[in-house]
């Protein structure tokens, strides 16, 4: 990692109403890093990331990327300065095969005497590159429905999609694991460490501490809408953080 992070997010607090959701919490995520965001439900967690990928737009507080102030309105344009998200429901096209789940709603296409046809030979092969330099998956087939893969297989092509910009600097997972079993979880967490390898900063949201004990470089907790502490995962464990989530110093 190097000295400088790639995101910088600064007392950043949201307000929906009279409800605050988040109150000055900082995050910082270094280019080559797994961070790990944990907490309770209704922690915060969440509205924070929502806030990163343009879902939201704070009610105070300022974003950096590379030491530049960045803002956007929608998630489109965090999509634009190369941060994205693939959330726990994937949006997935579960009827379409791999290929057109990649590139819906951005289609290729080729001009065929003088009409622009789908291109579906290239997007199956772009499909085909990325799944594999990318992410290191081959799939058995690129014709079945999406809805027929695996969890993990599932997880693998929506994330392929997030990454099949070459501009994708920062990539938020919301629950890459959840419903799946022992070994897509394990193919999935590599799927993760893969993506770190190649430079990105990655955003890990789990209720899983064995996920994140096994992947992360560091743990940003968040309890009650603030940020209750930044730990180095190798130096810390499943006590600390529990403790950091539930507040036990709090209670004592």
């Amino acid at each position: 990692m190097t000295d400088q992070p790639l995101i910088d997010m600064r007392g950043i607090t949201k307000r929906f109403g009279g409800v605050t959701a988040l109150s000055g919490v900082d995050l910082t995520a270094y280019p080559g890093e797994v961070l790990a965001i944990v907490g309770d439900n209704g922690a915060g967690k969440s509205t924070l990331i929502k806030i990163l990928t343009g879902v939201y737009q704070p009610t105070e507080g300022e974003i950096y990327l590379d030491g530049k102030k960045i803002e956007f309105a929608s998630h489109a344009e965090a999509i634009e300065v190369g941060i994205d998200a693939v959330y726990q429901t994937l949006a997935l096209a579960d009827h379409l095969d791999p290929a057109a789940n990649m590139f819906l709603g951005n289609e290729l296409t080729k001009n065929v005497l003088g009409l622009n046809m789908l291109d579906n030979k290239k997007m199956r092969s772009e499909t085909e590159r990325v799944l594999m330099d990318r992410l290191g998956v081959k799939l058995k087939s690129l014709d079945a429905p999406t809805e027929s893969l695996s969890g993990g297989q599932r997880q693998a092509v929506a994330i392929a999609r997030a990454v099949y910009s070459e501009g994708l600097r920062v990539l938020v997972m919301d629950e890459p694991t959840a419903a799946l079993g022992p070994q897509e979880t394990a193919r999935t967490l590599k799927l993760i460490q893969t993506l770190k390898a190649q430079g990105l900063a990655v955003i890990l949201i789990s209720h899983s501490l064995d996920d994140v004990f096994e992947v992360s470089d560091r743990i940003h907790v968040q309890r009650r809408g603030q940020c209750a502490g930044v730990v180095e995962t190798a130096q810390s464990n499943n006590q600390e953080v529990l403790g950091l989530i539930v507040g036990a110093e709090e209670a004592a």
